[in-house]
Parts: C-alpha cells; sequence; structure tokens
C-alpha cells in the first residue's frame, strides 16, 4: 500500500434522509421534494460529504444523479448565504470537464433548478441572485470582460481555459476563497 493508498477510504454506510433534510434550506428542501420523491443513492453518500467540504469520488452509471449530488450542496450554500445577504461577488464553485459540450449541458442543467428556487424565494420576497457562467475557448472576449465585472457564483470551464483564468491576475482574484471544485470526466483529464 502507497501513502495514496492509505489516505483514500471507503463510505460504509450511506447517510439518513433526516441528516440529510436537515442540511437544506427551506426552499431547496421544498423544491428538491416536488421534483424527486427521495434522495438518490448517490446523493445519501455524497451530499453530506461536500457540504462537511469533504473530498469525494461519485462513481454512478450515466443518469446516475451524479450531477445533482455534486450540485446539491452548493446550491443550498449559495442560497443560505443569498438569504442572509453574504453572498460575495466572487466565484465558490468551479465545475470542469474537459468535454465543451458537457459543460453547456451542465449550464442548462443548473439553470433550471436555480430559477425554480428562485421563484420560490421571490414569493416570500426574496431575490437570490445567484449566477452561473460558462468560460471555454469559445466565449467571447466581451464575455469575459462581462465576467469580471459581474462573476458568476458557480464556473463551468474546460482544464485549458481554467489554466488561462489562473493565469489572468484580474480574473484569479475572483477565485479566492474558492469552495467547491467538482471534476467531471476525471478518467478523461488524468
Amino acid at each position: 500500500m502507497t501513502n495514496l493508498d492509505s489516505r483514500i477510504s471507503f463510505m460504509k454506510k450511506a447517510h439518513s434522509k433526516k441528516e440529510l433534510e436537515g442540511l437544506l434550506n427551506p426552499l431547496v428542501k421544498k423544491w428538491f421534494f416536488n421534483k424527486f420523491k427521495d434522495f438518490s443513492l448517490p446523493q445519501t453518500y455524497g451530499v453530506k460529504e461536500i457540504h462537511d467540504r469533504n473530498n469525494i469520488l461519485i462513481s454512478a452509471p450515466t443518469g446516475g444523479t451524479k450531477t445533482l449530488t455534486a450540485f446539491l450542496s452548493v446550491i443550498n450554500e449559495l442560497v443560505n448565504l443569498a438569504m442572509t445577504k453574504s453572498l460575495e461577488d466572487r466565484v465558490y464553485a468551479i465545475y470542469v470537464s474537459p468535454l465543451k459540450a458537457l459543460n453547456n449541458d451542465i449550464h442548462k442543467n443548473l439553470e433550471v433548478p436555480l430559477k425554480e428556487i428562485s421563484a420560490l424565494a421571490k414569493k416570500e420576497g426574496i431575490d437570490l441572485n445567484i449566477r452561473i457562467g460558462t468560460r471555454t475557448g469559445d466565449t467571447t472576449p466581451y464575455q469575459r470582460q462581462k465576467m469580471l465585472k459581474n462573476p458568476p457564483h458557480i464556473l463551468i470551464t474546460t482544464p485549458e481555459s481554467l489554466a488561462l483564468m489562473l493565469g489572468s491576475i484580474k480574473f484569479r482574484e475572483l477565485m479566492f476563497g474558492v469552495n467547491w471544485c467538482i471534476i467531471d470526466e476525471i478518467h478523461a483529464i488524468a
């Protein structure tokens, strides 16, 4: 066993539904259970770990709810920050995938829940204003400038574009204190 192997552990038991429900903001919980009957198996293992800021590898078949597992805690935390007027103009989560087409799908898949949760919040007189942005090699200079002025809270990008952003002093400043980094298709990156 190498040093790396000694640091890898496997969860033996999933978290309970009650435990996961207790983590969710009431708006996120209402949205979630209007959409889904229950937490998926990956969610019972992953949501609390991500909430607790633990590193985790989620492996499930296509359509196995990996994306929502990865983003449920992120969305929940951003909603909490927005509701307490603590949401800053900076990047909180970075989603990295080597596939530009997948990045566009993720952006669309995040827009829907955020719009629906925002609609629930507006009924209570709350404006969440949680932003998502995609930056790839196809992003225009105008869009990049716009991101600097009004940065996304969730940044969707490719490894190459992330490298360029980290080399940009202005954009790098927006990423200090990133809370989450989600790497999809990790086998393709490795």
